[in-house]
């Protein structure tokens, strides 16, 4: 999938420090990727993949996304909604500085991000250490399913000059 949105210089983004910077589109979560989850993590437990036993036994009337399914989102929708860093060759995701479930995301349910730029700082390396506040949504419900404080590296195209100095 290739990146539509049009780059942003340094200087625009720290001016952008303390906004929202974009709002992913929603997303449903689906049976199939709740199993296709289950199977690359080996998680198999009753409330993700038995939607009979779910339903019976779990206050949440069926199946649930693993809470690492809905964070794992994060990725591709920050990269079809936050507008990459001009001279980005990649990005690399750093970690998290605080992650919190909030609540659980119901298969069949939508999803959605909202960035908001806490910071970015330019290493020694030039690489951009950036943060953003993010909360994946969920469509109708009051609670978010998740809150974090997102760290990533945008790892920047060197010339030939800067490479071999």
């Amino acid at each position: 999938m290739a990146q539509l949105l049009k780059p942003v210089s340094i200087e625009t983004m720290m001016s952008s420090i303390g906004e929202e910077v974009g709002v992913s589109p929603w997303r449903e979560v689906t049976q199939e990727m709740i199993d296709k989850f289950a199977d690359a993590t080996d998680d198999h437990q009753f409330i993700h993949v038995d939607p009979v036993r779910a339903a019976a036994e779990t206050p949440f009337g069926g199946t649930i996304a693993h809470g690492f399914l809905s964070l794992s989102l994060l990725s591709a929708m920050a990269y079809e909604t936050v507008p990459p860093l001009e001279g980005a060759e990649m990005g690399i995701n750093y970690g998290f500085d605080r992650l919190r479930f909030v609540s659980p995301v119901r298969c069949g349910a939508r999803v959605r991000a909202r960035f908001t730029l806490v910071s970015a700082n330019v290493r020694p390396s030039g690489w951009v250490q950036i943060q953003h506040d993010v909360t994946i949504e969920i469509e109708g419900e009051r609670k978010p399913a998740i809150t974090a404080q997102w760290l990533t590296l945008a790892v920047l195209r060197r010339d030939d000059e800067q490479a071999t100095a």
